[in-house]
């Protein structure tokens, strides 16, 4: 056990996830340990799977923070919304129910921001000086601001209006699978979105995650941006990664 071995739980709508990171090489330290998430997924309950995934690390982290990602906008330790997890997250005191439920303390970031994080610190925005968004097309579209390495959290560009919509309503890849639409017919889309996004904050570079990212081939080199635009490396470690690297720095 050393003060770079952190542990990260990635808090997801189907399962929760950990793994402890060596934060000099951003690489997870053994297996991860994934628990289904409570079909009641309260404060309560989701605290509870946390505790268990806590207990399994335990020997490995000592008594410092640890990193949790949680798919809801995160304020001064408060759950401001809640996707694909029970409504009674929202403005739940989150950080101050898990650091109880724990005896420990926890740093509280939103999912896509732990992600967007872990990619600019070793994954493909890894190195770069300027302005990174982090895109993570999947059921909806969450997003991740960068600049210079530091993180500026809670972006939700996934929430702009774009042509009277939503944008996640037109663009996330879950629309895509519902709408049977061929990559062809999803790029437009895409194009539509990701122009509005460089039009809007001029990054240096975007970076798209989520499952779809996998294709990317089949829609990144169509896209017409001027912005450089890359796939995502780091898959379903990157919120583990991104939790545990912003635990350290939310405790400093």
């Amino acid at each position: 056990m050393t003060q770079n071995l952190v542990l990260g739980i990635d808090i997801g709508g189907s399962g929760i996830k950990g793994a402890v990171v060596d934060l000099t090489t951003g690489q997870l330290v053994g297996e991860r340990l994934r628990i289904e998430t409570p079909a009641e997924s309260t404060p309560q309950n989701v605290a509870g799977v946390v505790g268990e995934i806590v207990n399994a690390f335990a020997d490995q982290i000592g008594d410092g923070p640890i990193g949790l990602t949680i798919p809801a906008v995160v304020t001064h330790g408060r759950t401001r919304s809640a996707a694909n997890i029970d409504p009674s997250w929202i403005d739940a005191p989150a950080q101050q129910i898990f650091e109880q439920a724990l005896g420990r303390g926890v740093v509280l970031v939103n999912d896509a921001d732990a992600a967007g994080f872990a990619e600019v610190k070793f994954g493909a925005a890894k190195d770069n000086p300027g302005l990174v968004i982090v895109t993570t097309l999947g059921t909806g579209i969450g997003s991740a601001m960068i600049y210079r390495g530091m993180l500026i959290p809670n972006s939700e560009l996934g929430h702009l209006e774009i042509d009277g919509y939503d944008a996640e309503k037109r663009a996330a890849a879950s629309i895509r699978t519902k709408e049977g639409l061929s990559y062809d017919e999803y790029v437009p889309r895409l194009q539509r979105y990701y122009e509005t996004v460089e039009m809007l904050f001029w990054p240096d570079l975007l970076v798209v995650g989520g499952g779809v990212s996998k294709k990317a081939d089949k829609f990144l080199p169509k896209l017409k941006l001027k912005t450089p635009i890359v796939a995502a490396t780091l898959k379903n470690e990157a919120g583990i990664i991104g939790a545990a690297f912003l635990a350290v720095e939310g405790a400093a």
